[in-house]
């Protein structure tokens, strides 16, 4: 975006206070000066940031974990994921997640996209991956997690989400990437070095 168009949007921050320090995410509200020289507020929720994957055991079947929401209040189908460590790159998040909930470690990791989850109110970027060539691991789940495994074709998992089945928005949009590139007949697969295999 060049300077000029960022001139007529970009809002100039004029104070930040922080309400609430959580241990994933904290609360705070911006006083802003909007392009137009008004003044507003914009509630924010700041955030690390985190990783998601769709993990394919082969060329058919993909492995996602049914888990309660308590935001939504219901069990939701989804793709593994995970918040960003201090520090932790996003790859080195989505081995560890993927271990975690799934019990596999993937030979090939490759970044589909990253994208904001909620713009709106929210900082947090999610990096969404496809996983391959994936191994048993043993690994401990996290103490606060209760996870069940479920593992469908990757075209019975498109039909859920179009059919409004699988309503968590990253899930959706993982698998609906994985199956696009499959069905242009692009390779998914790089290897954890970024050459392409």
């Amino acid at each position: 975006m060049s300077d000029y168009k960022r001139a007529e949007f970009a809002e100039e921050t004029l104070s930040s206070q922080r309400f609430f320090q959580g241990r994933i995410l904290n609360l705070r509200v911006d006083t802003v000066r909007l392009p137009n020289g008004r003044q507003s507020t914009r509630e924010i929720v700041e955030h690390r940031g985190a990783a998601a994957a769709v993990p394919l055991l082969d060329e058919e079947r993909v492995a996602l974990v049914r888990q309660w929401r308590q935001p939504a209040q219901k069990v939701l189908l989804e793709i593994p994921a995970g918040v960003l460590e201090e520090g932790e790159s996003p790859e080195d998040c989505m081995r560890r997640e993927l271990a975690e909930e799934i019990g596999y470690r993937p030979g090939h990791l490759q970044l589909l996209f990253s994208v904001y989850l909620a713009p709106g109110y929210s900082e947090e970027l999610i990096h969404i991956f496809v996983a391959e060539d994936l191994q048993p691991v043993d690994a401990d789940a996290d103490y606060d997690e209760n996870l069940q495994v479920q593992i469908l074709t990757l075209s019975d998992a498109v039909d859920r989400c179009l059919r409004g089945e699988i309503q968590d928005g990253k899930t959706i949009a993982g698998l609906l990437a994985v199956a696009a590139v499959r069905n242009s007949g692009q390779s998914t697969v790089v290897s954890d070095q970024g050459t392409a295999v």
